[in-house]
């Protein structure tokens, strides 16, 4: 007989639970140049409409601080070669950033770097990752390109965004600490496909297409919104999943209130928010200011009324 795992101690659960009560409420105020490279429209739509909050074990948390932390002793390797780092921007003392499409649309640099002994003279983008040791021989046997898409993706954007022509891809294996180092070039045509790819999301108003249809398919079987994408799940109630709430320059704006809404009160939403019909399982039979009504799919109805707002159906 297999002899049973030994149950957590009470300081392990602790730990953890300090990881998970930090971690937030699991929402991004903008589309990451990091997940751009996604391959599912609507899952990428669903990230940035606060559909599903993203929620972590303490030990998955606990692994992303370990990436967080490698950050450092990388930086500390590369100046060792002679390398000039600049882990955050001199005018304003905190990461270099990017954004595009109004600010709803961007990321953080990991650094940037100049002296590299590959190529002194030129400034290259830098992307640290931490991967398993799976996840890092087929990073060493593919190249970045083809193993890692959206990290490919991200430095393209980066370089695009900051007019720089080189990345530097620096990759750790967790298992044995081996490192992988790689550098790219700056494809113009690539980062403005995932540009316009972005902008095609952000200001949707209704969920895109599905990657696959079948529930089962391994990208919709581990995509965080599977329940509500497949199943019929209830959205988040936000701002964001509410019919009124769309995307403009520098932030989100009401139709509802005729008004400019501020990051707490979009998580908040308030009492007459709708959600965009394409979150719900049915056929609009009807329709008013403060109302929808929906045919499902078992021959039922259901009305979304923000008069006296209930859950969305499961």
């Amino acid at each position: 007989m297999a002899e049973l795992p030994e149950a957590p101690t009470p300081t392990l659960k602790a730990i953890y639970a300090d990881y998970e009560a930090r971690q937030g409420d699991g929402f991004r105020d903008h589309l990451g140049a990091s997940i751009i490279g996604k391959s599912c429209a609507r899952a990428l739509w669903y990230d940035f409409r606060w559909i599903t909050p993203a929620r972590h074990s303490g030990r998955l948390l606990r692994l992303f601080e370990t990436g967080q932390l490698e950050e450092d002793r990388l930086v500390r390797n590369l100046r060792a070669t002679g390398a000039t780092v600049l882990e955050v921007d001199p005018e304003t003392g905190r990461q270099f950033r990017v954004e595009a499409h109004g600010g709803h649309f961007g990321g953080s640099l990991d650094g940037v770097a100049l002296g590299l002994l590959e190529a002194p003279k030129a400034w290259h983008v830098l992307e640290f990752k931490t991967h398993s040791v799976k996840s890092f021989n087929e990073l060493t046997a593919k190249g970045v390109v083809l193993a890692k898409p959206q990290h490919a993706a991200q430095m393209q954007i980066y370089m695009h965004l900051t007019g720089i022509t080189r990345a530097l891809y620096v990759a750790v294996c967790k298992d044995t600490d081996a490192l992988h180092v790689e550098r790219i070039e700056a494809d113009r045509a690539m980062a403005e496909r995932l540009l316009e790819k972005a902008g095609r999301i952000i200001f949707a108003q209704h969920p895109p297409p599905r990657i696959s249809e079948d529930p089962a398919w391994f990208e919709c079987r581990f995509c965080d919104h599977h329940a509500t994408c497949h199943e019929g799940g209830g959205a988040a109630v936000t701002c964001r999943s509410c019919l009124h709430a769309t995307p403009v320059e520098g932030g989100w704006h009401c139709a509802r209130h005729d008004r400019m809404l501020a990051p707490s009160e979009q998580r908040a939403a308030c009492g007459r928010h709708l959600f965009i019909p394409g979150l719900i399982p049915g056929e609009v039979i009807d329709a008013g200011d403060d109302l929808v009504t929906y045919r499902m799919a078992d021959g039922s109805t259901w009305t979304n009324d923000a008069r006296s707002p209930e859950a969305a159906p499961c």
